[in-house]
């Protein structure tokens, strides 16, 4: 790792220990209403293979997707930058009485030992790593045969982010099927109306690479 890198690293570590205490405040974050809970188990749901797969939330903050995903059976083991967010999704885990693995762990250079996911979430991190797709690449060897790769970005208005076709751009070539799901329209998934691009981007890694350009993609 590069020391600008490193530093960056060390930065983001702090900005999201500073942050931990009032993360939750968000209704998308913290989905301490019922409803917005309800719409992002559901999105998940219609998005996963079924339970009880494997799965790996990267940036998983204060644990919000991942207790979702513990509730719908999953098999969760969730990875954050910033050991003060886990402490709080440690108890907020504690409370629900559920089981799920936390780890300290830079989302660039995830450290788990060869293929072992059946699918991976990421939601609003990706756009933030210095070497996007270098990540896109360590986390598609992550994943077993035919594991399913679940990005949750968007394109703010304060001009940062990924745009989806960016992403699509950016993802290794052993993912085969890729398809967009555009959540700008869904407030119940924000607790709010949104009118900037927000969208669920979902890839399917095969084994075989396919011939360069066959890549097949779908837009909801």
């Amino acid at each position: 790792m590069s020391e600008d890198i490193q530093h960056s690293a060390q930065k983001a570590r702090q900005f999201w220990d500073d942050a931990a205490a009032h993360f939750d405040d968000e209704p998308d974050h913290g989905l301490q209403d019922p409803l917005v809970r309800e719409a992002w188990a559901r999105l998940l749901a219609d998005s996963l293979p079924s339970p009880p797969a494997a799965v790996l939330d990267i940036g998983c903050g204060t644990g919000s997707l991942s207790l979702v995903l513990a509730r719908l059976g999953y098999d969760v083991t969730g990875t954050d930058l910033s050991a003060a967010m886990l402490i709080r999704a440690k108890a907020k885990t504690k409370a629900a009485g559920l089981s799920i693995r936390f780890r300290v762990m830079d989302a660039s250079k995830p450290d788990f030992s060869g293929p072992q996911f059946d699918a991976i979430v990421c939601r609003h991190v990706l756009w933030a790593l210095p070497e996007p797709a270098l990540a896109l690449q360590r986390w598609s060897e992550l994943l077993a045969p035919r594991g399913r790769l679940v990005l949750i970005e968007g394109y703010w208005h304060t001009g940062t982010g990924l745009q989806s076709q960016q992403v699509m751009e950016l993802l290794p070539p052993a993912f085969t099927a890729v398809k967009v799901k555009h959540l700008s329209g869904q407030a119940e998934l924000w607790g709010r109306e949104i009118t900037d691009e927000r969208y669920m981007l979902i890839a399917d890694q095969k084994r075989i690479q396919p011939p360069t350009g066959a890549r097949r993609q779908t837009v909801i």
